[in-house]
């Protein structure tokens, strides 16, 4: 019987956080879709590197390798995880799949939704009231990234009036200026949406001290922050459908 491997593959960080929530994604990866094996590499900033990743893959005797690149934007970063993977892979004699990314996928769109609508409920919001929400991405030089993120801001014009979205950094417009945006529409509330996969830096500090100036300097505290994408069951089932599409359109499989 052939034996199946599937690897994340995420940016890396040194946040213990973060490691937990991916290795309880491969804990319900592996409970769900009944791979022999399934772990997580980093394509940077600390070990496991994307080698040590695929030969822990390959140690287990597995016979194929399915790569999922965890990322909420195209760019540079996911092309040099997929070369890395590909030559890493030939040379084990492994077959190997990739899966598409997470931009681009609707259901991602929805588990923000999901965040909004649990902030709403949980803090009694009156949803008659005018409420702005604010989409807060990481930010990137690379355009493509961008479309990536604007795709999630025009799903969340479908369901809300008033969207705005910032970056923490690389590119504009920064929290300041977006809180600034959504204080033109006369809002009675403020939804913040933090757009990141994990609980790292950005989230447990940098954008909640960039808020916090951004309250102080225009006087307004009617502001909400929802939970980041974290572990979620939506996002789980993403995955593993992203994965039996890749290793059905390869015919290795």
């Amino acid at each position: 019987m052939t034996r199946k491997a599937l690897l994340i593959i995420d940016r890396g960080s040194k946040m213990k956080e973060v490691r937990d929530e991916l290795q309880e994604t491969c804990n319900l990866i592996k409970d769900k879709a009944g791979y022999d094996y399934v772990d997580y590499c980093f394509l940077e900033v600390i070990p496991p590197f994307i080698d040590e990743g695929i030969k822990k893959c390959v140690n287990h005797g597995v016979d194929s390798v399915t790569i999922v690149p965890y990322f909420l934007y195209p760019g540079m970063k996911l092309k040099d995880a997929v070369k890395r993977c590909a030559s890493l892979i030939h040379s084990e004699k492994k077959k190997m799949v990739i899966t598409k990314p997470l931009s681009y996928q609707p259901m991602v769109s929805e588990i923000v939704l999901d965040r909004i609508r649990s902030v709403i409920s949980q803090k009694e919001l009156d949803v008659n009231k005018k409420i702005c929400l604010l989409l807060i991405g990481h930010g990137s030089s690379d355009k493509r990234a961008r479309e990536a993120f604007l795709f999630t801001v025009q799903h969340l014009k479908t369901v809300y009036e008033h969207v705005k979205f910032c970056f923490l950094e690389l590119e504009p417009p920064n929290i300041e200026e977006g809180f600034k945006e959504c204080l033109e529409s006369k809002p009675d509330v403020i939804i913040v949406v933090p757009y990141f996969l994990h609980k790292g830096i950005h989230i447990q500090k940098d954008i909640l001290v960039d808020l916090e100036n951004a309250e102080n300097k225009f006087g307004f505290r009617d502001v909400f922050v929802t939970p980041h994408i974290g572990v979620d069951n939506s996002a789980i089932n993403l995955i593993i459908s992203l994965a039996k599409e890749a290793e059905k359109k390869s015919g290795l499989f």
